[in-house]
């Protein structure tokens, strides 16, 4: 009998290697230009069959429409689960949860409270995990941050991106990025707000090209791209505080008259306009907002074909 193929959970971008990333991505930009209609030879065998389930523990705007759309533009069909709808929402655990959804689904997706959840779910589904976001990373975003970068800009090998703000989940996930595809990446947040100690660390033993600076300016000198993300995320309670330290830390024009000529400004989304980016910038030539949101889809359906099989 031929052996079992391991299980591709896509969890973090540091737990998947440059090459598959890199096959991923091109997939990525292979299906964007294919359009709706998804070739075969981009898509997991049986497909049509496939199903995948969707837990949202957090709304939840462009993560939910793009994974359902991606899903079945290459073919298979989903479900869409929120904690009042599973039993996790009266107190059953996350082991038994992904050891029935396994019986079920041929994949799950979950945008999570908490990391933790989304590592047991994994440790005990027996079928692929997508990290759709937790509170330590979200690497499904920075594919597509890629992707657009890559669309807009050129190759990312050699380049410089500027991260302004809070050393968030999406940060971290643009320090494996780093890593991962040999850009170098420059962080410019408050001191209460740098990025995790262990997401630094890893970065040091990878040796990623990575800076870290409060210093705004400093970081958007001459860079390729400006990323920021919005100051309060769900669930964050300290909204005047952190307010207070990421004011100096507004991507306007001023600051992206810093970056490099042709440089873009890109943001996940939802932007609160003249907190981290000033109107001027979100709508202006620069902003590859709208393309980046786009490029979820595209990004996801490469992620999925991977995950299920193909490649």
């Amino acid at each position: 009998m031929p052996e079992a193929r391991a299980i591709r959970h896509f969890l973090d971008l540091d737990e998947i290697d440059t090459k598959t990333l890199r096959g991923i991505l091109d997939a990525a930009h292979a299906m964007k230009k294919a359009g709706k209609s998804v070739p075969a030879k981009l898509r997991p065998k049986h497909i049509d069959s496939k199903v995948l389930a969707m837990i949202f523990e957090k709304p939840s705007t462009r993560t939910r429409v793009s994974f359902d759309v991606a899903m079945r533009q290459i073919g298979g069909t989903t479900i869409t689960l929120n904690n009042n709808d599973l039993q996790l929402g009266r107190g059953e655990s996350i082991k038994d949860t992904a050891r029935v959804l396994s019986r079920y689904v041929d994949a799950i997706m979950i945008r999570a409270n908490s990391h933790e959840t989304l590592v047991e779910l994994a440790q005990h589904a027996t079928v692929p995990v997508i990290n759709g976001l937790t509170d330590k990373t979200h690497p499904c975003q920075i594919m597509a941050d890629l992707q657009t970068f890559e669309e807009r800009v050129g190759p990312l090998k050699g380049r410089t991106v500027a991260w302004v703000g809070d050393g968030n989940n999406v940060a971290v996930s643009w320090m494996h990025a780093a890593a991962r595809f040999g850009f170098s990446l420059r962080l410019a947040c408050p001191a209460e707000l740098m990025p995790e100690k262990a997401a630094i660390d890893w970065a040091r033993r990878e040796k990623a090209a990575i800076m870290m600076t409060e210093d705004p300016d400093k970081a958007v000198k001459g860079a390729d791209c400006v990323v920021t993300d919005t100051w309060v995320s769900m669930g964050q309670t300290d909204e005047k505080r952190r307010k207070q330290l990421l004011r100096p830390y507004t991507v306007d024009e001023a600051l992206m008259a810093k970056a490099a000529k042709g440089a873009i400004f890109m943001h996940c989304l939802p932007a609160y306009r003249g907190n981290e980016v000033s109107e001027g910038v979100l709508e202006g030539p620069q902003s590859a907002v709208f393309d980046e949101a786009e490029n979820r889809l595209h990004a996801q359906k490469a992620i999925l074909a991977w995950c299920l099989g193909a490649g």
